[in-house]
């Protein structure tokens, strides 16, 4: 079935309250996805930011962001009284997100809301507490553990505790007891709003695609509670990281620093943590995409301590041996698998027998630093299309930036005309072709340029911050989209 959709992350949405969140804005942007004729909201991970506030790095795979939680909805449920959050200076602009801000100041918040809920926890705590109890003691007592070392990573801990020594362990859950209780707590109230926020968008029939990051933060509870699973050396530091080699965006390469996966002992077990966490996800969401797919065909691996990506060495990863280990678990689930990159025909092979859509970004078709098979004309209707993802430039900040000679080949194959604008020109150009899901950014959808990229590669500290103003999405807005939808049989 063709249909479309918007790539906008939860954090984008305009709120008065320094972070885009779960509550009224979010609504209002699934009732204009519905009334433009979108099937699709797709978003970035959901899980808590870390370090560099990326949410490819996070303290849990399973967690939610406390950030994202809505604060007049939890007034509402009688959790907070407003003037305990206001009129507070969340230090940001209506188009950007200040992490500092809500660092220094959405903890005190929380935490009031979650002291009112303890008081009297309803029977539904008690009920997501069980049905989550495979991962959540184990954050509960990481995040407690990390307030009480200063927010240090967990390879600082004293020796008992970054081996989990049950001794140390069982003295940290009574010493941390109420902190314990507060990360429980903001997780419940997390995942009650989004799964109020999914309802509501199943209801309009607006259906959202989640991120499943390839890889896990070295400062997190995943790495933390299953050392086995990742390449670590005795003194649990990874012995190689992940990043991407030298290429046509950066003469370094990308130093990610997550650890490795340890793929024959996860093969042991058939791979069940792969299978609890795709279980989870899919259940997150209606759609799941798997980000570096060709990770899983074969995997860059930089020695540990390295400042750049150059010395790094392919290595095989898992292959199909995972996605059957999945399929035999969990039966076939909504997958799109994220492709790009250096690929190559063992990642080929690998999209082929999975059976899931890969990804095609039409920047990229034009793009001489990464080419690609790319171009409309090269599609079959087993893909997703995209003008460009959130580590790309939105259409016209590209337009702006890439080589001449790039942007002049993408007007004459396009027929782009300034009239019509060249970010509408590269929608229309995805909305027209053959793959069956055509996804663009919500910044061309607007018209923005540089200013509203998400998030540029391999940088620190002005990513991940931009925001929509509100009202930006209006009902004229729609009308047009809808028309697009209705002409080239996207409709929902």
């Amino acid at each position: 079935m063709r249909a479309s959709g918007v790539l906008m992350h939860l954090s984008s949405l305009p709120s008065p309250y320094g972070i885009g969140t779960m509550g009224r804005a979010a609504r209002e942007f699934v009732d204009f996805l519905a009334a433009a004729g979108q099937r699709y909201w797709q978003i970035l991970p959901i899980c808590p930011t870390s370090y560099g506030d990326s949410p490819y790095q996070s303290f849990s795979t399973f967690a939610g962001n406390p950030y994202l939680i809505d604060l007049d909805l939890l007034a509402a449920d009688g959790l907070l009284q407003r003037e305990e959050y206001a009129d507070i200076d969340w230090e940001s602009t209506p188009d950007r997100v200040n992490y500092g801000a809500l660092y220094r100041k959405r903890w005190e918040v929380l935490r009031k809301a979650c002291g009112r809920l303890l008081q009297a926890p309803p029977a539904a705590y008690a009920d997501f507490c069980a049905e989550n109890a495979f991962w959540l003691p184990d954050y509960a007592l990481f995040m407690a553990l990390k307030d009480e070392h200063g927010g240090c990573a967990w390879t600082q801990w004293e020796p008992a505790l970054r081996r989990r020594d049950p001794a140390a362990l069982d003295a940290a859950r009574t010493r941390c007891a109420g902190a314990i209780g507060f990360w429980q707590a903001v997780q419940y109230l997390f995942f009650a709003q989004w799964r109020a926020l999914k309802h509501y968008a199943n209801q309009k029939g607006v259906f959202i695609i989640g991120d499943l990051p390839i890889y896990v933060a070295a400062d997190s509870v995943d790495v933390w509670s299953a050392p086995e699973a990742f390449q670590l050396g005795p003194d649990l530091l990874p012995t190689e990281v992940a990043g991407c080699p030298p290429d046509g965006f950066s003469a370094t390469g990308q130093l990610w620093g997550n650890p490795l996966y340890n793929w024959d002992a996860m093969a042991r077990n058939d791979y069940a943590w792969w299978v609890r966490r795709i279980r989870v996800l899919c259940s997150t969401y209606d759609v799941l995409r798997i980000d570096h797919f060709r990770g899983f065909a074969g995997y860059y691996a930089i020695p540990y301590g390295s400042t750049d990506a150059c010395n790094g060495r392919w290595r095989t990863g898992p292959g199909i041996a995972l996605f059957r280990a999945v399929e035999n678990a969990l039966g076939k689930r909504d997958i799109i698998a994220e492709d790009l990159g250096f690929l190559t025909d063992d990642v080929r092979e690998l999209l082929r027998e999975s059976g899931y859509p890969g990804m095609k970004v039409l920047e990229f078709a034009f793009d001489s630093r990464d080419g690609g098979d790319y171009l409309p004309h090269t599609y079959t209707r087993h893909c997703v299309v995209y003008t460009g993802t959130h580590d790309n430039e939105p259409v016209n900040g590209w337009f702006d930036t890439a080589p001449a000679a790039d942007t002049r080949k993408a007007v004459d194959y396009l027929k782009l005309t300034r009239e019509e604008g060249y970010h509408w020109g590269m929608m229309r150009a995805a909305w027209a072709s053959v793959a069956d899901l055509a996804i663009v950014q919500a910044q061309d959808l607007l018209g923005l340029g540089h200013e509203a990229r998400m998030n540029v590669p391999s940088t620190l500290g002005t990513n991940w911050c931009w925001r929509v103003l509100s009202g930006a999405f209006d009902d004229a807005l729609a009308r047009k989209v809808r028309h697009h939808m209705e002409l080239y049989g996207r409709l929902n």
